[in-house]
């Protein structure tokens, strides 16, 4: 789970912002969804929707977690630049590094992984695990490892591990130091590379959900759920299906396909940039096969439809049920990061995905859901916490930042935060300097109606 995450000098973030997932104790509405750690003595929320004015950040938030992922799970080619986007309304920040700080529960303990990167280098990197919270408010923090300036000090349970001093001395400048323990076989820290590699899924807006491949697999346990969920969501799909096609009826551009060829793993899934077909390794041989959507004609029996043919509520609505399925089971340890989570879809449907899933939630929930939105009917005290809720404002600088409903006493005492929220008086919308006509005035035009 996300405890908290803090970003610097990134795209719009010029300075160090904070988003915490961690509940707020004077919100009395839904805690008995919260998950307790109980060894914390903390209730960690399971949902965040991000809302705020076009611009203003939200994307760009996501954005920093995606390339926080990709960094760790994926990292970098020998002298390859590292995909910093630093802030460029500032020239004093461009030489600055980016930095990133991340608080996970993993398995049962809170880890605190942080780095600061430039185009160029890993200036700084430190892995904490805090084993505890005390009574004061203070933890039980172990270092074990922080390296900066070209050195790395180890926890005194490490500082003899030749592995590890190998592993280091192997590392590239351009190189975390995470990543490349995973990738000498050493396992010292391997849970939160994992947790980056395994748990975190961001979507980006316009990207494809990974987990939706295992669905279109008739022999998955959840593939009669999705396909009862899809007839029930008026979405007008009976079922979905697959139909095998050759593999060389397949436009493959050549590159994609030598990487398809050679870097596949058994049982892995992976869809092609044009959506229709996804290619899968079973038993060593590569299969391919298009997704289609089977509804009812009038006499009962079926037609198939490519998934392309159908709406984009209904293509939206493929793509975010896996996730919503995923979040629900009891032994979930998935975070899901959306970018515009209610886009094509109606309102209605929207709300009732989320406030299905979070009927479900408990203090023994471990997955969680953070999301952006401009969808006003999601800000109800009904279906969200005030600490649930985000905001992202740019001000006059370009400069974003994150703030909760929870920060603001007149969002606790106001029933209608909606209202509140379009008003203006909480911030994070549109500031609109248009006239009342969109226009342009025209001289000799209104010369003429003048006369």
């Amino acid at each position: 789970m996300i405890i908290s995450v803090s970003i610097e000098n990134w795209m719009s973030f010029r300075d160090l912002t904070t988003f915490s997932m961690v509940a707020d104790e004077e919100e009395a509405r839904h805690k008995d969804r919260l998950a307790w750690l109980t060894q914390y003595q903390t209730g960690v929320l399971p949902v965040a929707a991000i809302y705020g004015g076009n611009a203003s950040g939200k994307t760009h938030f996501v954005k920093a977690l995606s390339f926080a992922r990709k960094l760790i799970a994926k990292g970098t080619q020998p002298d390859s630049r590292i995909a910093v986007e630093p802030f460029r309304l500032d020239d004093s920040m461009g030489q600055k590094p980016s930095g990133f700080v991340f608080e996970l529960l993993i398995d049962a303990l809170i880890y605190e992984f942080s780095f600061a990167v430039t185009a160029k280098e890993v200036l700084e990197e430190k892995l904490v695990v805090i084993n505890h919270q005390d009574g004061d408010g203070s933890g039980d923090e172990r270092v074990l490892y922080h390296r900066k300036d070209g050195k790395i000090d180890f926890d005194p349970d490490f500082a003899e591990d030749a592995f590890l001093q190998f592993a280091f001395q192997g590392t590239r400048d351009n190189q975390l130091f995470l990543t490349n323990t995973v990738s000498q076989k050493v396992n010292n820290f391997r849970p939160v590379y994992d947790w980056f590699r395994n748990t975190l899924e961001v979507i980006t807006s316009g990207s494809h959900f990974r987990s939706f491949e295992h669905f279109l697999d008739e022999a998955h346990p959840l593939y009669s759920t999705m396909s009862t969920m899809l007839a029930k969501l008026d979405t007008g799909i009976a079922r979905l299906g697959e139909q095998n096609i050759a593999l060389e009826n397949i436009s493959i551009p050549p590159e994609l396909k030598a990487v398809v060829q050679e870097e596949l793993e058994e049982g892995r899934t992976v869809r092609l940039p044009d959506g229709r077909c996804l290619v899968s390794r079973k038993s060593g041989e590569l299969v391919a096969i298009k997704r289609v959507a089977c509804h009812t004609k009038t006499d009962g029996t079926e037609a198939l439809f490519d998934i392309q043919q159908e709406s984009e509520g209904a293509q939206r609505v493929i793509d975010l049920l896996p996730a919503f399925m995923e979040l629900s089971s009891t032994a979930a340890r998935k975070v899901y990061v959306i970018d515009e989570l209610d886009r094509s879809l109606h309102p209605l449907l929207t709300r009732q995905l989320l406030a299905t899933w979070l009927t479900e939630c408990s203090p023994e929930t471990r997955s969680q859901l953070v999301f952006t939105t401009h969808d006003l009917l999601l800000m109800d005290k009904d279906l969200l916490r005030c600490d649930e809720i985000w905001l992202t404002e740019r001000d006059a600088s370009g400069t974003s930042s994150l703030a909760s409903f929870s920060d603001y006493k007149e969002a606790h005492d106001d029933k209608n935060i909606r209202k509140s929220y379009l008003q203006g008086r909480l911030g994070g919308i549109p500031r609109i300097l248009l006239a009342d006509t969109l226009i342009a005035p025209d001289p000799a035009r209104d010369s003429q109606e003048d006369h």
